[in-house]
C-alpha cells in the first residue's frame, strides 16, 4: 500500500491512479490523519500531494512533522515537498517569477528517483512560492532555469522531494520517476489486480457481513451489479438485492432492466415501485442539492422500509466508487474542495438502522469495469455508460414534472438510439440531454412557437474526475437535433455543450 496525503492538489487523484497503474495499491487520507492510524495502514511509501495553498498561509494545510521519523520512504510533489522542507529546517519563499506549465529540468544527480533518466526532460510546474534553501543533510538532485531546486533527496532517510508533478501527462517520463519511487525505493510489488482485489474484498465482505442477511441497492448499472456479484460470493443466499423504481428513470428503464437483472444475475431481487413517493416529495423543488438531498433521503426511507420485511437484516451494499467519495466529502476531510454531494455519500448512513458495506469504495470506474469482466459479468452490464441516482431529477433544470419528465425521456431515448447507430455508445463516457429552464421562439408549420430547448452532453474520460466534450461529427448532430424537433412535441430548440471538466461537470446539476 502507498498513502498519498491530500492537501488539496487537484491531482491528487491523478497520483492514485499512476500508482494504480503500477499495479501498487493506493489511498487518499487527510493531513490530520494521526501518525498511529497511518502506521495501522502499514504503507510501503508516502506520497506528500501538491496544493494550492502557501506554507506561509493562515490556516494552510499541515500534517505531525512525525511523518519524518517514521522510517517510512515519503516523496513530497510541489507544496508536499514544501511542507517538508519547511518542517525539516530549510526555506520557502513567494517565488519571484511563478511557474506554471512546461519547463525543462535538468537532472544533475541520476540515482534514486532519477535512475535510468536523462539529464534533460520536460516536466510540469505549478507553483507560485519557491525553495530557497535546503534542509541540513538534503542533497540538490534537480533544476529548471526559474527553479534552481526543482528536485532534492536525503536518500539516508528515503526523503525525496519534487517541485514539478511527475503524475500529469506532461512530464512523459513521470511515471518512470513514480516507477523508481515504488519499486527501488519503497520495495513494493506489482501485485495489485482486480483479481487479487477480488479475493481480498470476497474474505473481506464474509469476515464482516458473517450469517448476517445484507440488502443491496441495484441500479443495473455496472457498480451495484459488480457489488452484488462480489457480495453474493461471499455471503451466498444471504443477499437481497433492491430495485427502486424512483420514477426519474429513462424510457423503458424499469421494464428492460428488470428483465435483464432477472435473466441474468441470478440474485435474489426485490423491485419497488416508489415512483409517486418520490415525485410528491420532489414536487416544486428547484435547487440540485436539495434535490440530490430529497433523493437521498427518500431512497433510504423506501431501503429501511423494506429491510423490515428481511428477517436479520443488518447490512447495506452500495456500489460507492471511490469519485463519488472524493467529490461529496472532500477527499476523507482533506482539503480538496467539496464538488457536489453523491447520492449514496455523505451524511445518509447516519439516519439508517443498517451498517454500510461498499466493498468498491476505493475504485475508479474503469477498475470497476476491469473487475467486472474478471468477475465473469457481461459485456452489456460491463459498458453500461454511468447514470446518476438522482436519474432525471438532475438532468431536469428547475423543477420536476410528469410533463417535463416525458419530455426528457423522449428526447433521451432519440439520443441514445442515434449515439448506439453511430457506434459510439462504448466509445463515450457518458451522452445524455438535459433540459433546460428557458423557453425560446422558433418557427413549425409556417406558425411562430415558444417551446422547450435541451441540451446534448457527450464526453469523453477515463474515470470521471476529469473529461472532455466529445467532437461527434456534425452529420450526427445534425440528425439528432432534427428528430428531436421533429419527434418531441414541446421542442424547439437543441443545442449542444462544448465545455469540458474542470472548469464545468459532467451533469449540469
Amino acid at each position: 500500500m502507498i498513502v498519498v496525503i491530500d492537501f488539496g492538489s487537484q491531482y491528487n487523484q491523478l497520483i492514485a491512479r499512476r500508482v494504480r497503474e503500477l499495479r501498487v495499491f493506493c489511498r487518499i487520507e487527510p493531513p490530520g490523519i494521526s501518525m498511529e492510524a497511518l502506521q495501522k495502514l502499514n504503507p510501503e511509501g508516502i506520497i506528500l500531494s501538491g496544493g494550492p495553498s502557501s506554507i506561509y498561509e493562515k490556516g494552510s494545510p499541515r500534517m505531525d512533522p512525525a511523518v519524518f521519523d517514521l522510517g517510512i520512504p515519503l516523496l513530497g510533489i510541489c507544496y508536499g515537498m514544501q511542507f517538508m522542507v519547511y518542517s525539516l529546517g530549510g526555506k520557502v519563499t513567494r517565488a519571484q517569477k511563478r511557474e506554471y506549465g512546461f519547463a525543462l529540468l535538468n537532472v544533475k544527480k541520476g540515482t534514486g528517483l532519477f535512475s535510468d533518466i536523462p539529464s534533460k526532460i520536460q516536466c510540469w510546474m505549478s507553483h507560485g512560492d519557491s525553495i530557497e534553501s535546503l534542509p541540513p543533510g538534503f542533497e540538490l538532485t534537480a533544476s529548471t532555469e526559474n527553479a534552481p531546486i526543482a528536485a532534492a533527496a536525503k536518500a539516508e532517510k528515503r526523503l525525496y522531494g519534487l517541485q514539478f508533478h511527475p503524475e500529469v501527462h506532461h512530464t512523459p517520463l513521470g511515471k518512470k520517476i513514480l516507477k523508481n519511487f515504488l519499486f527501488d525505493i519503497c520495495g513494493c510489488k506489482p501485485t495489485w489486480t482486480m483479481s487479487s482485489f477480488a479475493r481480498n474484498m470476497i474474505k473481506e465482505i464474509r469476515g464482516t457481513i458473517g450469517d448476517k442477511k445484507v440488502i443491496l441497492g441495484l441500479s443495473g448499472g455496472v457498480d451495484s451489479s459488480v457489488s452484488a456479484v462480489l457480495v453474493q460470493r461471499a455471503v451466498g443466499n444471504n443477499l437481497t438485492c433492491i430495485f427502486v423504481d424512483n420514477g426519474l428513470l429513462r424510457k423503458n428503464e424499469a421494464e428492460d432492466l428488470k428483465k435483464a437483472l432477472t435473466e441474468h444475475l441470478h440474485i435474489q431481487i426485490r423491485f419497488i415501485n416508489a415512483g409517486r413517493k418520490f415525485l410528491s416529495a420532489l414536487r416544486g423543488v428547484s435547487d440540485p442539492e436539495k434535490k440530490r438531498k430529497i433523493i437521498g433521503r427518500v431512497f433510504m426511507e423506501v431501503f429501511e422500509a423494506e429491510a423490515k420485511k428481511i428477517p436479520n437484516a443488518e447490512f447495506l451494499a452500495q456500489g460507492t466508487l471511490y469519485p463519488d467519495v472524493i467529490e461529496s466529502v472532500s477527499a476523507f476531510g482533506g482539503p480538496t474542495s467539496v464538488i457536489k454531494s453523491h447520492h449514496n455519500v455523505g451524511g445518509l448512513p447516519r439516519k439508517m438502522k443498517l451498517k454500510l458495506v461498499e466493498p468498491l469504495r476505493y475504485l475508479f470506474k474503469d477498475e470497476v469495469r476491469i473487475l467486472g469482466k474478471k468477475l465473469g459479468l457481461a459485456d452489456e452490464w460491463i459498458w453500461r455508460q454511468p447514470f446518476p441516482g438522482p436519474g432525471l431529477a438532475i438532468r431536469i433544470i428547475g423543477v420536476i414534472t410528469k410533463n417535463r419528465l416525458s419530455i426528457l425521456r423522449k428526447v433521451d431515448a432519440i439520443l441514445d438510439e442515434e449515439i448506439r447507430g453511430a457506434g459510439l455508445y462504448k466509445k463515450l463516457w457518458q451522452s445524455f440531454a438535459v433540459l433546460l429552464p428557458i423557453k425560446s421562439v422558433g418557427i413549425m408549420g409556417d406558425q411562430r412557437t415558444y417551446e422547450n430547448i435541451t441540451a446534448i452532453r457527450a464526453v469523453t474520460s477515463k474515470d470521471a474526475m476529469t473529461a472532455d466534450w466529445a467532437k461527434l461529427p456534425n452529420a450526427l448532430l445534425g440528425a439528432i437535433s432534427n428528430r428531436i424537433i421533429n419527434e418531441v412535441r414541446g421542442v424547439n430548440r437543441v443545442v449542444y455543450d462544448i465545455s469540458s471538466k474542470p472548469p464545468s461537470t459532467i451533469e449540469w446539476e
